[in-house]
């Protein structure tokens, strides 16, 4: 860990990383919307940047050293995408990149893929971006048998 302020700002010069971002991550509906937030922001800098919006850079972006080749496989494992190709805007498409989020806290909570709360992240899309249309909108309903 960096002990002074210095050798932060410093680091974070060197290799432009923001440590707002370096986060706990939980599977929590507050924790999901704040990664939602995160990633479309990441978005816009990285297109300021006119770097390629793909899941290798924005675990780059995020985790800094962290983000290994190993840690960027088991993510892009989980979530079965590829770490180069490039990812559409979440607040049109957002699919992929739930499925992406679901993967990173997998992998850095240790917890089952499977058993991410996949409610509260579909709520938390729905608060980080209120004029999209919800993930799930489109799933027919259970027919309850009488």
């Amino acid at each position: 860990m960096l002990a002074s302020i210095a050798e932060r700002e410093q680091f974070r010069m060197k290799f432009k990383i923001d440590f707002e971002i370096m986060i706990e991550i939980q599977n929590s509906q507050e924790c999901f919307v704040m990664l939602w937030r995160k990633l479309e922001r990441t978005r816009r800098l990285l297109g300021g940047q006119c770097k390629r919006f793909c899941i290798r850079n924005v675990m780059k972006s995020w985790f800094g050293f962290e983000a290994n080749d190993d840690f960027i496989w088991r993510v892009c494992h989980l979530c079965e995408q590829e770490g180069w190709n490039e990812l559409p805007e979440p607040s049109l498409f957002p699919r992929k990149h739930r499925e992406f989020l679901r993967a990173i806290v997998a992998v850095k909570t240790g917890i089952s893929y499977w058993r991410i709360n996949l409610k509260a992240l579909d709520a938390a899309y729905s608060i980080a971006f209120p004029k999209s249309t919800p993930i799930n909108i489109n799933k027919k309903g259970k027919k309850v048998k009488e």
